[in-house]
């Protein structure tokens, strides 16, 4: 798969740097060095999570893209809230992953937007329900439909509902863009899930609720 990709970046126009695991990555990797770097979640050694926390411990401040093999949506939005600019399923498509390699490239570029991003993330969050913004701090948590269900005391089909319309009044058509939204605005704590909605269970007030990597620069 890394020899595909590189072939695919190379020519789209990056230089690429391939690298065996994560390992080799970390300790083999500029800490000069200007890129976006994509992750498998899952790679002999240790895994992309433990990578991207390493980077953020050993101050490696580079854009991170995650690959995921299908139904990773809780490793996924681990690696979202940990500061990863995109998940892709593989395998991937081409026009995708070379999107998210832009916006990862474009993140790096405007880190000063970030507050800007922040606050037009509330008032676009604002406009929902109250329900919708709970069913998306509940997605934003990495809960599958079935425990946000269990925790606010409504059907799954209701959830799904409520996941269908936050995404259409949010104008937003994948599960990645939806939760960066919920991640600029603040929601996807579990504490405060477990605070507001797992108390309020236990109070009888809803159901009770039982890769390879590489690094890719601008030419």
């Amino acid at each position: 798969m890394r020899r595909s990709l590189d072939f695919l970046l190379r020519n789209a126009g990056y230089a690429v740097e391939r690298w065996p695991d994560g390992e080799s990555f970390l300790k083999g990797v500029s800490r000069e060095a200007r890129g976006c770097v994509l992750l498998d979640i899952r790679m002999v050694g240790i895994d992309g999570l433990e990578v991207q926390a390493r980077m953020a411990r050993e101050g490696l401040d580079f854009p991170v893209i995650m690959l995921t093999g299908h139904g990773d949506v809780p490793l996924s939005v681990r690696a979202m809230k940990a500061g990863a600019v995109d998940f892709l399923e593989k395998p991937c498509d081409r026009e995708k992953l070379l999107q998210a390699i832009r916006t990862g490239f474009s993140y790096m570029h405007d880190r000063e937007t970030r507050a800007e991003q922040q606050l037009l993330a509330k008032t676009r969050i604002a406009g929902l329900t109250d329900r919708e913004r709970q069913v998306l701090d509940g997605l934003a948590c990495g809960y599958p439909n079935k425990t946000i269900a269990f925790d606010l005391g409504i059907s799954v089909r209701t959830v799904e509902v409520y996941r269908a319309n936050l995404m259409s009044k949010l104008d937003l058509t994948n599960f990645a863009d939806t939760l960066r939204i919920a991640f600029a605005a603040g929601l996807g704590s579990d504490d405060v899930w477990q605070r507001t909605y797992r108390i309020a269970t236990k109070r009888g007030l809803a159901p009770v609720r039982a890769a390879a990597s590489g690094v890719f620069h601008d030419r």
